[in-house]
């Protein structure tokens, strides 16, 4: 593309890409994006958003093309990457004195940006001329030009900030040695031309010498947070940090002087920023900080905590002074080790003097006071929210929103303040708590918001109050008749009591008060309650059933009214996160009550498939349906396949690759189906048939492996035959394709799969995993060196070669052709391997099971088994160590593996169909039902009578003495 050429079709393109309509729209876009890989493109763009004549938009939308552009084939190994020559071309052009002259802010903002971009790849070996421009074009005394190079220079700086590797710090590093101490004197010539021009009412130079002051302060933010290892060895930085405190009061106190609403808001801008780089200061670089902590909290205190702020702070100027005050009181640095004595860093010791004497006493006192009377109190656009939208006052400020709201702000800071002065702040409370007044008039609502301060912080330092507050005595003595009050006005007090007494659940409160406790919690959440109330009320509930001292017995009385009331309150809420929280408590009540909560179900059961229905746009109440779905089958047990016809096609779309929103929901999808398939007594079709979706899954991501697996499993033992003849190629294929990709723990996962395969199928399950199994004994013969997996491999072989010799002795044939070997060296080999590596095998069970299967062989006539006699015999002998016992009666040794008709285990209400599948299955297992002392006994006598009493001698003697005697000792 010639650019000279091009520039009329593309600025006619452009122009039709910013149409409203569709018709004239798409074309245009997908032109545009053609020419995105042609030569020449960018250097058009360049052209037309550098004319100042062409429409606002068009430029705006070619900055758009030319920055996305960067992002894709800026860099020389990217495909279609711009060529060397236009790149430098681009960048020459870029630095054109008329592209700082830009008149509409929109499009100066995107080139400052389009140049960071740039210059985070390029410079400063590929454009080297760049900070040199623009800092010969702050000298500029043209103000509009000043202040785009401004802008361009702090996009710059923001950008080549961001870059971590070291070669980049480093350079970024010079780079503000160099330029630091310019840009601060311009700074604070800026801010003190801002003050002075206020005296003059000149609002244009007010206007434009807070925007450059605003615009330095964020670059010498950048370099002072990134740009320096030790700030405090660098004196232009001491002195930065000095001046950003005197500027943080200028700006606080000039507020009576500003009139026009455009200077209060940059005065709040500029003030803000102030804090913000003493709380990156003090973040990054602590240590530098230590000189700045007493006059930091100084600032925070005269302005938050007297009346010293009165008119003069905003919402945002406490929240970050809170956040600096919350760093410096937690900060590890400023720590000492054990005590001050024992600490040798003088910083440490400077640090923790300075914060030692400034929170005094007194200090300490007032800041507490302050806090429960003047920031923990609901405002009137708290009560406001609470009318209009109970679910919103409910579900707002979650997250890190510490960081940017005054509620969680304090609240952070008032528990930082509680860990670190506990034994002054502690009284405090105590006393704020005392002096609550019994009986509060429900028309004071002054009274009322006091009253819900002091228990907001009782509740926010329970733990630290645990000695202090008899906190069932005060339940039961107080919060109890506060609770049965019932004017409007007590809402606040009800809701408060309510989220008090969960805060204090798990530091203490009395099992014998839980009765008294459900029943208030039940009336609260009766329709006829205050939401907000109802929500606090659920939620204290699940703090409650959540506890380690919950009871299910004193519960049981309450379940039916419980579960009753949550599901009108499930149906009564609208939002989705609200609806999200009460499931939540439903499925802690039904998992906690298990079987008990069958008979009260049924409405929860026919309501959750029309939530389903409606949730559609919402993925995360979906999630959580699916997860309380998952409780509802644990709790209803086998009787939960009345629900299938709900519950599979609910699985199966979850679980459908080809559907978006298995993203969102296949995690939650497979824990239900796999609970499914443990509550279920048969196999259906339409259990079936959602197995087709494992295999996509499976190949998807292997981040559910463990789920998926035990899905598989569960089909296997539910299903049997049945299911492997319907899916033999996929799950022959599917644990073939899943090995090759896994490291050793998922290797285990897989071959505890295949083992139960073998258990279910003692016959089938070999061809089954005959790939795999090629996969196995080539890994067993080449070392495998991880035990673990080596011994499930070992298990694995000897499932198919006790359980399916003809199997085995075809499939070792098979794989010595494949493998150009013959068959006796590869049962050698193995067998030695088996010897050597007997000890990787830890579980007795799979210990015995390698011990049958080697025993079994004894009787064959072939010489590779012959050669490892006395291996197999030794390995048998370890084995019986393992799982035998010596009867104190008649001194004869028992296989303790082997169960007997009245050592099984009667079922009870809890146990999953699963489980039954399992234990049946474990006592039809050769390892459970069959003697190894006797086994071997019967083989050894079958080898004298095959080998002849010579020759049998003759590989007795190739065992070792020691053996053969523990062997005789087992054989009495």
């Amino acid at each position: 593309m010639n650019p000279a050429d091009a520039v009329p079709l593309v600025l006619e393109t452009l122009t039709k890409a910013c149409s409203q309509e569709t018709a004239v729209l798409k074309p245009a876009e997908q032109q545009l994006q053609h020419w995105e890989t042609q030569q020449g493109f960018y250097s058009t763009l360049l052209t037309i958003f550098s004319n100042h004549n062409v429409a606002v938009n068009v430029r705006w939308l070619s900055v758009l093309y030319f920055k996305n552009g960067v992002d894709r084939y800026w860099r020389k190994n990217a495909p279609n990457a711009i060529c060397e020559e236009e790149k430098c071309t681009l960048r020459k052009s870029l630095l054109c004195p008329d592209n700082f002259r830009e008149p509409m802010t929109q499009v100066a903002t995107q080139l400052a940006v389009l140049v960071a971009k740039i210059a985070r790849l390029d410079c400063p070996r590929n454009w080297p001329d760049l900070v040199p421009t623009l800092l010969e074009g702050v000298k500029c005394q043209e103000e509009h030009f000043q202040q785009r190079i401004l802008l361009t220079l702090k996009h710059v700086t923001k950008a080549l900030a961001s870059k971590r590797l070291a070669p980049d710090r480093k350079l970024f590093e010079e780079l503000s040695a160099n330029i630091f101490n310019y840009l601060m004197n311009l700074w604070n010539s800026f801010t003190d031309s801002f003050f002075q021009s206020l005296d003059s009412r000149d609002l244009p130079l007010t206007l434009n010498t807070a925007e450059n002051s605003l615009l330095c302060l964020k670059i010498l933010r950048e370099m002072i947070v990134h740009g320096f290892k030790h700030p405090e060895r660098n004196t232009d930085c001491v002195l930065f940090i000095s001046l950003v405190l005197q500027r943080v009061e200028l700006f606080i106190e000039c507020k009576n002087k500003l009139t026009e609403p455009i200077l209060l808001e940059k005065r709040e801008k500029i003030s803000l920023l102030l804090t913000k780089v003493l709380y990156d200061m003090q973040e990054n670089h602590a240590d530098s900080y230590v000189q700045f902590i007493r006059k930091t909290l100084d600032m925070v205190v005269h302005y938050n905590f007297t009346t010293a702020g009165d008119g003069l702070i905003y919402e945002r100027f406490t929240v970050s002074s809170f956040n600096i005050m919350k760093n410096i009181i937690r900060s590890e640095n400023y720590k000492p080790a054990r005590s001050v004595d024992e600490t040798t860093d003088p910083l440490v010791i400077e640090a923790y003097k300075s914060k030692m004497a400034f929170f005094t006493r007194d200090t300490l006192t007032e800041i507490c006071r302050r806090l429960i009377s003047q920031y923990f109190l609901l405002t009137q656009q708290d009560l406001e929210l609470w009318d209009s939208g109970p679910e919103d006052f409910v579900n707002e400020d979650g997250g890190d929103s510490w960081k940017f709201s005054l509620r969680p702000c304090t609240e952070v800071l008032f528990l930082s303040l509680v860990k670190e002065f506990r034994e002054i702040i502690t009284p405090v409370l105590v006393t704020s708590i005392q002096e609550i007044p019994r009986n509060t008039n429900p028309d004071d609502l002054t009274s009322i918001l006091r009253k819900d301060s002091i228990y907001y912080a009782a509740g926010l330092a329970s733990f630290d109050l645990f000695d202090e507050v008899d906190f069932d005595q005060w339940f039961t003595e107080q919060l109890l008749d506060e609770l049965k009050v019932t004017h409007s006005n007590y809402r606040i007090i009800h809701r408060r009591v309510t989220w008090l007494i969960g805060q204090w659940i798990g530091v203490k409160f009395s099992p014998n008060q839980r009765p008294t406790l459900y029943q208030a919690l039940l009336a609260l959440l009766q329709s006829q309650q205050d939401l907000v109330v109802r929500l606090e009320a659920s939620s204290t509930l699940k703090s409650a059933i959540d506890d380690m001292e919950f009871s299910t017995e004193q519960f049981l009385p309450y379940l039916e009214t419980t579960y009753s009331l949550l599901y009108q309150l499930l149906k009564d809420v609208q939002e989705c996160e609200t609806k999200m929280h009460i499931l939540n408590v439903l499925s802690f009540v039904i998992e906690r009550v298990g079987c008990h909560i069958r008979p009260y179900v049924t409405s929860l059961v026919q309501y959750l498939p029309l939530l389903w229905d409606d949730s559609a746009d919402h993925k995360l109440l979906r999630c959580a349906i699916l997860s309380t779905l998952t409780y509802l089958v644990q709790g209803l047990g086998v009787d939960s396949m009345n629900l299938h016809g709900f519950l599979l096609p609910v699985i199966e779309y979850s679980t459908d690759v080809s559907d978006e929103p298995h993203v969102y929901l296949a995690e939650d999808a497979l824990e239900l189906w796999l609970t499914t398939l443990h509550n279920s007594s048969k196999m259906t079709e339409h259990m079936l048939k959602i197995y087709k979706n494992m295999a996509k899954l499976l190949e998807l991501s292997t981040e559910m492996l463990r789920t998926s697996l035990k899905i598989i499993e569960s089909y296997a033992l539910l299903g049997g035959n049945q299911f492997v003849e319907l899916y033999f190629e996929d799950l022959s294929e599917c644990l073939r394709g899943v090995l090759s990709d896994l490291r050793e723990e998922g290797i285990v996962l897989v071959m505890k799969l295949i083992e139960v395969i073998l258990k279910v199928l003692p016959s089938d399950g070999p061809k089954v995993v005959f790939k795999v199994l090629q996969i196995i004994l080539k890994n067993v013969l080449d070392g495998e060196e991880y035990p673990f997996v080596m011994a499930m491999y070992l298990t694995v072989i000897s499932r198919i070669m006790f359980q399916n010799p003809s199997f085995f002795t075809a499939f070792i044939e098979y794989f010595a052709q494949n493998a150009n070997l013959q068959t006796g060296d590869v049962l050698h080999d193995l067998l030695e391997i088996y010897v050597d590596r007997f000890d990787a095998i830890s579980q007795p069970e799979r210990r015995k099971i390698c011990a049958l299967a080697l025993t079994s062989l004894l009787s064959l006539n072939m010489p590779s088994v012959l050669n490892n006699f006395g291996g197999i015999i030794t390995v048998c002998v370890e084995c019986l160590h393992d799982v035998t016992n010596s009867n104190d009666e008649t001194g004869e040794y028992q296989d303790v593996l082997v169960l007997h008709e009245e050592a099984k285990i009667e079922s009870d209400d809890m146990e999953t169909e699963h489980t039954k599948r399992k234990r049946q299955l474990s006592m039809l297992d050769p390892v459970h039902t069959l003697s190894l002392k006797d086994f071997l006994q019967e083989k050894l006598l079958q080898c004298q009578n095959i080998y002849g009493p010579e020759i049998f001698s003759q590989l007795m003697g190739t065992i070792d003495k020691e053996i053969q005697l523990q062997l005789q000792a087992f054989m009495k």
